[in-house]
């Protein structure tokens, strides 16, 4: 069954460590499209991994030393961009969210990397596409029920003048208060860890199991 995720020269144990975990998590209707994992240089024996279904983009870590792994995953929906760089060694492929979340993993095979971001890209016209029709529809539904009616008007006899209606005087616009959003504290941290890693003062491994401890608490 895993054959299919091995054609980039992917880790077999790992493509199917995260298969078997990711088959379980799967809903109706759900299909893997892609498995990507990383290779670190030197010692590589505990990958991340990143998964593509036609529903969503998950993230797998290990954690205990390799006896599990955690995993964060965003529906197509939530995602606003994907992103791919191509490095000396290896690739990142990260994701943003509409939230100002942010997940990647570096180090990958450059092959897979732009596997991921082509697959990605399919899922994010298509999602459009879907979130277009959706609008469509509702706008349509919208409209269909409002009905105007336009009763006939009794003819005036010609030997009368038409009897002017009073002007009724304009109500005042009522007062719209507007409170100010409350900060979200997740989107502050994550915006905090985000400005260490990008002044380089942590690295993406870090940056990326410190995201997961945060996203852990919702």
């Amino acid at each position: 069954m895993i054959e299919k995720f091995l054609q980039d020269e992917q880790d077999p144990k790992a493509i199917e460590k995260v298969y078997t975990r990711l088959v379980d998590l799967l809903t109706t209707g759900e299909e893997i499209i892609y498995i990507a994992v990383q290779k670190k240089p030197l010692v590589n024996l505990l990958p991340d991994c990143i998964a593509i279904t036609n529903k969503r983009v998950l993230f797998f870590t290990p954690a205990n030393l390799g006896l599990s792994i955690k995993f964060v995953d965003f529906v197509w929906k939530d995602v606003v961009d994907v992103y791919t760089k191509e490095e000396i060694i290896g690739a990142i492929f990260s994701v943003k969210t509409t939230n100002g979340a942010e997940m990647g993993v570096d180090y990958l095979p450059k092959v897979q990397a732009r596997k991921l971001y082509q697959y990605a890209q399919e899922r994010k016209e298509s999602e459009r596409e879907a979130r277009r029709l959706r609008d469509l529809e509702e706008k349509r539904a919208e409209s269909g029920s409002v009905q105007f009616e336009n009763p006939a008007q009794p003819p005036v006899a010609a030997a009368y003048a038409p009897v002017q209606q009073p002007v009724p005087e304009p109500k005042p616009e009522p007062v719209i208060v507007h409170e100010e959003p409350k900060p979200d504290v997740l989107t502050e941290k994550l915006k905090k860890l985000r400005t260490l890693f990008d002044n380089g003062l942590i690295s993406q491994e870090e940056y990326n199991h410190k995201k997961l401890e945060l996203l852990n608490d919702l």
